[in-house]
């Protein structure tokens, strides 16, 4: 099967910006035509804000004569337009702004009218509940297949999960992350040094550490925190506190909307534990499955990429 690619960009017209930004986004296939009929696309939703989708490329795995799969950056940061002048503008960075992008970009790709699948992991699979729970979207007519991967329906359910983690993280761990809370200190070797133990426990399990996939994901924070610190944390980049627009969202009063198949999955050691990832299960009305995938932290397709890739593979297959 020859693969492949087909990279580009579309501009994205945004109340305030002097100019259109630019959405940039990759399409992997077996053709350049991903709108033929008995085609269904596979897009892709990052994490972080700001993870860029370098980390999910394992998903080409996916790819199949009848399946092109769909990357792309969110605007703020990878190959999209930066902003960095709106870091920490709040009123900017909302999570409508990135439901507007990806309606945009899917019009944009011509799958305005086509069925597609979604895959959202983390921020992505956020992005992916508000998009399919918003009146009005390409997701009405579009969406045939949700897939959330590691992810969470209010802040709420992740900071029960996160507690429960730190508590079983070493004393001297423990200690550091609450010195560091108590005096608003998030720059010392300590506190990072504590972040690293957190990270490789519940972020990522492949070893060495960090794989190529979880680097790619910190390389782009450090290169431009505009999205991450200001919707998830102003004091950098972790997960172990939400002080950013996100701090108080849910989605859990609107998953009721969401009538079509979906797919949860989550690793055993993952960050998004069962009480975030539960009210997906609970109050979608469509058919749900859950997969829980031992020996896995937040990345999933990466600790246990191919019995990833198989549930997602038999997930799309269902009848």
């Amino acid at each position: 099967m020859l693969i492949t690619e087909t990279t580009g960009s579309v501009g994205f017209n945004v109340p305030g910006l002097p100019a259109p930004a630019s959405t940039w986004y990759k399409v992997v296939g077996t053709n350049n035509n991903w709108t033929a009929p008995g085609t269904t696309p596979l897009v892709i939703l990052h994490g972080g804000p700001g993870a860029c989708h370098d980390y999910l490329l394992p998903h080409t795995d996916l790819v199949k004569p009848n399946r092109p799969v769909v990357f792309y950056d969110q605007i703020g940061n990878g190959r999209s337009t930066h902003l960095p002048d709106k870091a920490g503008d709040e009123s900017f960075w909302t999570v409508d702004l990135f439901v507007k992008e990806l309606d945009n970009l899917l019009a944009a790709l011509g799958l305005s009218d086509t069925p597609i699948d979604v895959l959202g992991h983390s921020w992505g699979g956020m992005l992916a509940a508000v998009w399919a729970t918003t009146p009005g979207t390409l997701a009405a007519h579009s969406l045939r297949r949700l897939i959330v991967s590691s992810s969470l329906a209010s802040m709420d359910g992740w900071r029960k999960g996160i507690d429960s983690l730190r508590q079983r993280l070493p004393c001297s761990v423990q200690k550091a992350l609450y010195e560091a809370e108590q005096k608003q200190d998030f720059t010392s070797p300590e506190y990072e040094a504590a972040v690293e133990v957190f990270y490789q426990r519940h972020l990522s399990l492949a070893r060495p550490w960090p794989a190529p996939e979880v680097q790619a994901a910190l390389d782009w924070f450090a290169k431009d925190a505009t999205t991450y610190s200001t919707m998830q944390n102003r004091y950098g980049p972790s997960e172990l506190s939400i002080s950013g627009s996100l701090r108080n969202w849910t989605v859990i009063p609107d998953l009721h909307k969401i009538n079509i198949t979906t797919l949860l999955i989550n690793g055993s050691d993952d960050e998004a534990q069962d009480v975030a990832m539960l009210p997906f299960f609970a109050k979608i009305t469509g058919k749900v499955k859950w997969v829980t995938l031992e020996g896995a932290a937040h990345f999933t397709h990466v600790d246990q990429r191919a019995r990833h890739m198989k549930a997602v593979e038999e997930f799309l297959g269902m009848e």
